[in-house]
This record gives structure tokens, C-alpha cells and sequence, in this order.
């Protein structure tokens, strides 16, 4: 149950103005970020009445709240998201990074460039998009370079590369392109990702006959893979909208205490259908709604036209996102869309909510199991789990669960000493993590589990005692097959848990993700030390080449994969043919091997 004890004089003193509100739990975590146009009246109805049983467990978390006035409901209503995206409350509508889509970037420089990018922030380019997936946007993006010859290397290189030689470059590094053929090339390409190919195709059609006649069959065969690379690329649904104009179109449908919100892009007739979120809800619909719509836009470019169902409430969004038109239709192909929109919305939520709320409810019963066991509220773990071979590339990584979810901006790698054992490797993550938070006060868990049994135990227990840390300590015991059989605490007593049980299943998931995250970087680290030693045999390679080739080429695959033309746009061609002798030896030993 809420502190009322602490927030009953607050809320005697809650101004009747604008503002935002920050519920806190008794840890000192903001949990939940609201906005109301009348500070007094909104907060008190948390406190006051019956409330669904989602809103009651957010009332019961609560221990303490601040708010911050502002000058307005717009002032207020931006705050939020700002607050939103500092804190990441646990009880807000997200919208996830994960979840953001792919667009095709058409840069502005003197030779521009294409690029399939997923962050749309840099205004000196043009974005066309969002792709329903990052295949069909490189799909796009390979045709697009194929029809039109721009420069392909992220820099240019001294001397025409091996595109200019496939005549897929102008080769702007050797030779003045006049503007006007970039400017042609990038109307082009316009017209072709607003879905206008008529002119595109008539001309390839007329290339492929003119081929023909010439009996030039191979050129002429080229033409037609293009022109039916074309016709699958722009084979989607299409959309009677003859101004082609970009729309995005949005509805939600709640039902059950979880919001299910949905969004349709049109981008130049083509409709590209995509369910965005659906999630438990903590506070009014249209507030949730609004919150996400801004955070989308917050990391996508706004489309010329935003279309809504009449009954929502858009003042402050049209005040906030001006660039965009926003319109809520009530007749016609927009709003069919609408409805449409609005239909899928509740057709998603119907078919996902089951699953959804299956996996909520059955990750709050582990967590009632884990708390029962260990007889103390648990809401923060810490998992740590090491990585070697034979001494080598020593690591630890450690990853955070809050209230049984993986939380992965907490999580955190360490690159340990010289190994000695598994045990002195414990007691140096332990002791570095823990010394830390001591010095900077941070927030300690309520659980710490090893991924080991005794030995591990006691070396991270030693740690603990010796730094007074206040934490529980826990280690996962293994099995034959070294997967979650049980939980051993500091003691060494076996605290048993059904294979069956919702809490088994969850400490199998912690396991896999810490040892997931502790072996990705332990490979990372690898892969750089391998590529560091085989550049460091290269003939003629030295600090400022090595610089070079990396910039360039970014990986040792994408290294691997070039040939020793494109190599030779980086180091001289000498150089460039030691590389790839070296790179490819190398491949024949390990196949050898």
C-alpha cells in the first residue's frame, strides 16, 4: 500500500496548475511519470477511491512523489516525454528503441550516397521510409544503386574503385561530376521511392530492345533482371492516394487493462502495415496514446500527414509536431483507413493479449516464488558470470533483472587481470562492482547470484562480508548438463525449486542471458586481438595504414570478403596483395586444421 503517512501533506499542498508528477517507490525509483492540467486534482485520485488492478499495483508501489509546474498543458505534456526518456518509468507507455524501423538515407553532399540507416537525426539528409524490414530496404537500396551510379565508398578513396569500373560510379575521387547529373540521379531516385517507376521501366524496356537488335543478349539480359527487380521491389498493396503524399495513420484499442496501439505507413501509395505496441496500461488511454505518438516521433521523421479517428483529442499533439498536418477524417479512402487502422489494432490485441498477459502474470508468480524463498522483497537482481580460454581474454559480465525483466542499460562488462583461477576472478568482479557503488553510493541489489555452486559462493560471500555490502547472495547449482537445476544460498543450503515452476523458468532465462552477455564480449575482445595480430604480419602495414584500413573497411569480415582491387583503393597494391595472401593463408590453415 501506498506511504500515506508520508504523501497525505503533500497532497495538501499540490498547486490547482499545470504540471508533471513523479511517483517514486520506497527505493527512491521513479516508477511512474504523469502530466495533468490541474496538478491538485490529478494526483489525488490515486489516493482516493477503487481503481482496476493495474493502477492498484502502481498505487501500491508508490512511496513517495515531487511534481514540477509548468506554464501550460503543452509545457507539460513535452516534460512528460522528456522524463520519460530520462528515467524510463517502469509503469509508462515505452516506446522501444528495438523497435524502430529502417529508412533509406540519401545524403546532400557534392557526391551523395545511399545508406540504410535507422536513426533519421541528421537533417543535411533526406529519409524515405520507414521498410517494413531492413531485407526489403536493402533490397531497395541495391536496386536504387544498381539504376543510378552514385558514389558508393563512405570516403573517397585516391583512384577509381572497382564500382566505377562495373559502371555503378561516376568515380567522383579522379573526375569533376557536373551537379546536375547528382541532381538528376537524386530526383530519380525520389520519384522511384514515392512509387513513380513508369518512366524508369519504359526506358529499361526500350535499353532491352535496343540490346536485342544489337544482338548484345547479355546486356539485354541484364535489362530484364533489372526491370523484374523493379516490378518485385514495388509489388505491394497500393492505395488509390493519386498526390502520393506520406501518411502515417494510428489507433489504439484497449481492453483488459493493456493498450494495443497501431500504426500504417503510406509512403508514395504503398501502404506498409506494422502493430507497434501492446501494453499494460497505468493511466488514461488518449494520455498513453499522445505520450507514444511523441516518443515515435521523437526518433522518426514526421510524414506530411498524420491521420487519426475524430474522436481523439489532438490540440496540444498538432501544437507540438506543426511541421505535420494533422487530420482526422469522416468520409473517403482516408477514413477507411482509419478504421482500418483502428480494426487491426483490435484484431492484434485480441490475438497477442492471452500470450501477454500469460508471460506478465507468470513472471510476477516467479518473483512471489523467488521472494517466499528467500523471506524478503526482492525487485533487483545482479547476475555475474566469467569467460576464458585457458587464461586467455579473462572477462566478467554482469546483467540486471528489475521485477523479472531483463534490464539491459544497467548491464555492464569487466575486463579482468591475469587469470589465476575461476574463483580469484569472482572475487575481482565482486569486489570491483560492489567497491564501486560503495564510493559512488549507488543502489545496491536485494539479490546477487553467482552462476556456480559453493566454490563460487563462497569467493563472492567473502567479498560481500569483507566490503559489508547489503545484499543476499545466491548461486545457481548446475546440473550434470550444466544447466539450472536449484538455488543455493550463502550458506551452502539447497533451496529447492520445481522444474515446473514459473521461478525455474525464470532463473534458467537469467542464466542464459548472463552467460550470453559475459561469452559476447569475451568474443568481441577475441576478435579484436585476432585482428590485430594478422594486420601486425602484413608486410608494409604500420600504425597510420592500419588506421585506414579499418576505417574503411570497419570489419575483419567485411576484409575478408574484399579482393585485392578494392583493398587497393585503401594501401598500395603491394601492400593491398600481402593482406589478402595473409587473410586467406590463414583461412586455409584454420579449414586445414
Amino acid at each position: 500500500m501506498a506511504n500515506m503517512a508520508k504523501i497525505q501533506d503533500k497532497l495538501a499542498i499540490l498547486p490547482a496548475l499545470p504540471g508533471c508528477y513523479l511517483m517514486k517507490n520506497i527505493d527512491g525509483d521513479i516508477i511512474y511519470v504523469g502530466k495533468a492540467k490541474k496538478l491538485k486534482n490529478r494526483v489525488r485520485q490515486y489516493f482516493v477511491g477503487a481503481h482496476d488492478f493495474k493502477t492498484t499495483r502502481l498505487v501500491a508501489n508508490i512511496d513517495d512523489f515531487e511534481y514540477i509546474v509548468t506554464g501550460s498543458e503543452k509545457e507539460a505534456l513535452l516534460l512528460e516525454i522528456n522524463l520519460i526518456k530520462k528515467h524510463t518509468p517502469p509503469y509508462n507507455i515505452m516506446f522501444m528503441d528495438d523497435k524502430t524501423y529502417p529508412y533509406i538515407k540519401l545524403t546532400k553532399e557534392k557526391a551523395p550516397i545511399l545508406r540504410v540507416v535507422r536513426n533519421t537525426k541528421d537533417r543535411k539528409a533526406e529519409y524515405f521510409g520507414p521498410f517494413p524490414d531492413s531485407g526489403a530496404a536493402w533490397e531497395t537500396m541495391k536496386l536504387l544503386n544498381q539504376l543510378y551510379p552514385l558514389r558508393k565508398c563512405r570516403h573517397l578513396p585516391k583512384k577509381a574503385c572497382l564500382y566505377y569500373h562495373m559502371g555503378q560510379c561516376l568515380a567522383p575521387c579522379e573526375q569533376a561530376i557536373d551537379e546536375k547529373v547528382y541532381a538528376d540521379m537524386a530526383n530519380g531516385i525520389r520519384k522511384f521511392l514515392k512509387g513513380d517507376v513508369k518512366e524508369i521501366l519504359t526506358q529499361l524496356k526500350a535499353d532491352m530492345q535496343q540490346a536485342s537488335e544489337e544482338l548484345a543478349f547479355e546486356k539485354a539480359q541484364e535489362k530484364l533482371n533489372l526491370i523484374h527487380a523493379i516490378e518485385h521491389v514495388t509489388a505491394k498493396q497500393q492505395i488509390d492516394f493519386k498526390d502520393h503524399k506520406d501518411r502515417d495513420v494510428f489507433g489504439y484499442y484497449v481492453d483488459k487493462g493493456y493498450i494495443s496501439i497501431q500504426g500504417f505507413f503510406v509512403r508514395g501509395g504503398k501502404l506498409l502495415e506494422r502493430e507497434l505496441s501492446i501494453q499494460p496500461l497505468y493511466e488514461q488511454p488518449q494520455d498513453a496514446f499522445i505520450s507514444f505518438i511523441l516518443q515515435y516521433y521523437a526518433k522518426n521523421p514526421l510524414p506530411q500527414e498524420i491521420l487519426l479517428p475524430k474522436e481523439y483529442e489532438i490540440e496540444h499533439l498538432q501544437e507540438i509536431l506543426s511541421e505535420a498536418k494533422i487530420l482526422q477524417p469522416l468520409r473517403g479512402d482516408k477514413l477507411k483507413l482509419v478504421e482500418m487502422v483502428l480494426a487491426n489494432a483490435k484484431n492484434a490485441h485480441q490475438q497477442k493479449f492471452d500470450l501477454v498477459e500469460r508471460k506478465e502474470s507468470r513472471r510476477e508468480e516467479a518473483m512471489q516464488q523467488l521472494c517466499q524463498l528467500l523471506h524478503k522483497d526482492i525487485h533487483r537482481i545482479e547476475l555475474f558470470d566469467n569467460s576464458h580460454i585457458s587464461g586467455a581474454f579473462n572477462v566478467s559480465g554482469m546483467v540486471v533483472f528489475k521485477d523479472g525483466e531483463p534490464s539491459r542499460q544497467d548491464y555492464r562488462t569487466y575486463r579482468l587481470g591475469e587469470y589465476v583461477s575461476d574463483l580469484d576472478s569472482m572475487k575481482e568482479v565482486v569486489y570491483r562492482r560492489y567497491f564501486r557503488l560503495l564510493k559512488e553510493r549507488g543502489r545496491f541489489p536485494d539479490l546477487l547470484i553467482v552462476d556456480g555452486g559453493y566454490l563460487q559462493i563462497e569467493a563472492a560471500k567473502e567479498i560481500v562480508e569483507a566490503l559489508d555490502v547489503p545484499v543476499t547472495l545466491c548461486g545457481l547449482v548446475k546440473n550434470d548438463n550444466h544447466r539450472t537445476a536449484n538455488l543455493m544460498n550463502a550458506e551452502g543450503e539447497i533451496l529447492p525449486v520445481e522444474r515446473d515452476s514459473s521461478l525455474f523458468f525464470l532463473l534458467t532465462q537469467m542464466q542464459d542471458e548472463v552467460h550470453r552477455f559475459a561469452i559476447s564480449y569475451h568474443r568481441k575482445l577475441r576478435g579484436k586481438a585476432m585482428t590485430k595480430s594478422i594486420l601486425d604480419e602484413v608486410e608494409g602495414i604500420g600504425e597510420v595504414r592500419k588506421k585506414e584500413i579499418w576505417k574503411h573497411f570497419k570489419s575483419l569480415k567485411r576484409l575478408k570478403e574484399a579482393d585485392v582491387d578494392e583493398i587497393a583503393q585503401v594501401v598500395p597494391r603491394k601492400v593491398a596483395q600481402n593482406i589478402f595472401n595473409i587473410l586467406h593463408s590463414t583461412d586455409q590453415i584454420e579449414s586445414d586444421a
